[in-house]
């Protein structure tokens, strides 16, 4: 396979041909912040918190869109590279809630870290503010629109499997957000409550409902487990905290996510110290407690079980 050698920050970084900016820095162990960008989804481009500088050309590109070429010279933390990450920063909080404090995702957000990062402790920009009410219709996942980046990666996450695609952007402008069909609440939509979208968020946006407030970020352990319930092998987290397994979470971008709720049930009531008391599954359009066997798929088999006895 064809290769290029290009120059990065004075380093010289030979990759092969196609390889982008952002994963050729990568590779060398070079830091580019992102927010849209996922090694498992096509390029995107859309944050531009991955600007870099490359000498001749008139802007600064999206490093995870822009393909490296034989000689390159890139710098990623110019002068104008900063500034204009700071630029960014500043938009982004300028409609962000400032509740880290409370946040369940403090310690774990990339717009708290890239703003620690580039010492941005507040906005120059006023205007209006978005007022998004809390999406919290059903028992899996809270939405939180007003934490939104518009980073997208929820969105084509989503899409990636086929017949879901359940969120879109929707409206326009200021009035830009992610939304269900119709813009109704997830609980009124086609959502099978894999968890994908919560997987790749990189703000509080998104959060697993039933871990909300049970421990700080970095009160808790994270230990890899596979789902064994079918033959697709989904990956998982097992939340630890003070020795117990305190929830089950979809593993990070590029290690493998959920395709159901279904494995995820089946986790929690395999691992967890303190299982839920009972699945919540909608029927007749409403979230209803159901027993496990009925929640996990395996009912039939149960009362088969039964009549063989």
């Amino acid at each position: 396979m064809a290769s290029v050698t290009l120059t990065i920050n004075g380093v010289k970084v030979t990759v092969p041909k196609g390889t982008t900016v952002l994963d050729a820095a990568q590779q060398a162990g070079i830091f580019i912040p992102t927010f849209c960008h996922d090694p498992e989804l096509t390029k995107y481009g859309a944050c531009r918190i991955c600007v870099v500088e490359i000498t001749g050309m008139r802007n600064l590109p999206a490093s995870c869109a822009t393909d490296a070429t034989e000689g390159m010279e890139v710098f990623t933390e110019s002068p104008a590279v900063i500034e204009a990450r700071k630029t960014i920063l500043e938009l982004l909080l300028a409609n962000h809630p400032l509740d880290c404090l409370t946040c369940d995702k403090n310690g774990a957000c990339r717009l708290q870290d890239y703003c620690f990062r580039y010492g941005v402790k507040e906005t120059g920009f006023e205007g209006a503010k978005k007022d998004h009410p809390i999406d919290d219709s059903n028992p899996y996942i809270l939405r939180d629109a007003n934490k939104c980046i518009l980073c997208g990666r929820c969105v084509r996450t989503c899409a990636q499997i086929e017949d879901r695609s359940v969120i879109d952007f929707a409206y326009r402008g200021f009035n830009t957000k992610v939304a269900t069909a119709m813009d109704l609440p997830l609980a009124d939509s086609d959502c099978v409550y894999c968890g994908r979208c919560v997987a790749v968020c990189p703000v509080g946006a998104l959060m697993i409902k039933p871990l909300m407030g049970l421990g700080r970020t970095w009160e808790i352990e994270k230990r890899p487990v596979t789902c064994t319930f079918c033959e697709s092998g989904c990956t998982f987290n097992l939340n630890v905290k003070d020795g117990k397994v305190i929830g089950i979470t979809p593993l990070e971008p590029g290690k493998g996510r959920p395709l159901c709720l279904k494995g995820r049930l089946a986790l929690e009531l395999k691992y967890c110290d303190d299982p839920p008391t009972a699945p919540m599954l909608k029927k007749d359009g409403q979230f209803v407690p159901v027993p496990w066997a009925e929640a996990l798929g395996i009912k039939d088999i149960i009362n088969k079980i039964v009549d063989l006895k």
